[in-house]
């Protein structure tokens, strides 16, 4: 009986520690040896901007997606948009697009298609000095790319993510809008100490003089590019004041499958930059707590529920007036209170889609199966 407390006391503790311990460690180890973005505005940071828009959505989506793009803030003469379209993509509609704006240009991307193909081929045709990239599916505000590049006038960093919020139906907020809320706290405490570990696709910049080619196939353009510059000496920051909105809902299906592809998408990334996982690695505990930590908790959760189950047995035969009358009372709330029912089944469903996915994407980095490029934030 000792043994199993100490399995799923063990249990709590690696979970608190993965989800809450680490997040706090960084946070005060942001405040005790801060090392802030120093971003600049005004006249004296004014470099030519690129925005990089990889897609393979049907022209009216790019249509609404690059007029969005264009009404921002930064000086109209130093700003391009290029279209770029998967080369594995249908789409050979959007030449027109161009003739709608002078500083809109459209390219093919690379063969064989994928966004890291896609991306490379824009970079690849881009002449800014800053590289702004975005997908279709979500909004800027006007001053988002005016922040970004404010935030690279910090010669330390070589990129820089934004903030992206979520929509959500009849203003219900899901588990991924307090999972997201955390994610972006900790992303930002985390380059406040040293850098972000990843930025978020839909907005982020980086230099161009910077960009690493990002191998065919890559699932995570967006962890392999900043932890790519980490690795080269350069910080990856994170400001609040670029902001993107995503005005779709996404249930529990949906976001399993994005982020079974996200979470095998951190084990590819072990194999194309191999040296991530030693000390070459400036930030190596925090990729390994932020990303590879996290993949565990499917295993720890079952051996911890398991443990806890047979400690309750146990005490149930032991003494049943002990643990009895609550778990009664507790299955009776649920099953009378429509709205402690409908919670009760949210959590359930999210947990169950969340840790599949994680337990599929351990199944795919086994066998190195990387075919699962989806949407990503």
């Amino acid at each position: 009986m000792q043994a199993i407390s100490a399995i799923a006391l063990s249990s709590v503790l690696a979970l608190l520690g993965i989800w809450f311990g680490y997040p706090c460690a960084i946070w005060v180890l942001a405040r005790v040896a801060p090392k802030p973005l120093q971003a600049q505005r005004g006249p004296a940071w004014v470099p030519t901007v690129s925005v990089i828009l990889a897609t393979r959505d049907t022209a009216p989506d790019i249509a609404r997606r690059t007029a969005n793009l264009l009404e921002t803030d930064y000086p109209a003469a130093l700003l391009e948009v290029l279209v770029v379209l998967d080369a594995a993509s249908a789409n050979d509609t959007l030449e027109h697009a161009a003739a709608t704006d002078a500083r809109i240009r459209v390219l093919r991307g690379d063969a064989p298609g994928g966004k890291a193909a896609t991306l490379n081929a824009g970079v690849r045709g881009a002449t800014g000095e800053i590289l702004v990239m975005a997908d279709s599916a979500q909004q800027f505000d006007r001053c988002t790319i005016p922040e970004l590049v404010a935030a690279l006038h910090d010669r330390r960093f070589g990129a820089v993510s934004g903030a992206l919020s979520l929509g959500s139906a009849g203003g219900r907020r899901s588990p991924v809008h307090w999972y997201w809320a955390m994610e972006k706290w900790l992303r930002s405490n985390e380059a406040r100490l040293h850098s972000s570990i990843g930025v978020t696709g839909a907005v982020y910049a980086v230099r161009r003089a910077l960009w690493p080619i990002i191998p065919d196939g890559t699932l995570l353009d967006d962890v392999f590019v900043p932890m790519t510059l980490v690795m080269r000496g350069h910080r990856v920051g994170f400001t609040y004041a670029a902001h993107a909105s995503d005005l779709r809902t996404f249930d529990a299906k949906a976001e399993g499958e994005r982020k079974s592809r996200t979470l095998t998408g951190v084990l590819q990334l072990t194999k194309l930059i191999p040296n991530v996982l030693t000390t070459q690695n400036p930030v190596l505990i925090q990729f390994v707590m932020h990303k590879l930590a996290r993949l565990c908790t499917p295993i720890v959760l079952v051996v911890g529920v398991l443990a806890t189950t047979a400690l309750a047995i146990t005490a149930l035969l032991q003494d049943p007036r002990v643990l009895l009358p609550p778990l009664l009372a507790a299955i009776a709330a649920i099953a009378v209170v429509p709205a402690l029912r409908r919670s009760a089944w949210q959590v359930l469903r999210w947990t169950m889609s969340l840790q599949s996915a994680t337990l599929r994407a351990i199944n795919n980095g086994v066998r190195g199966r990387w075919s699962v490029w989806q949407n990503s934030r």
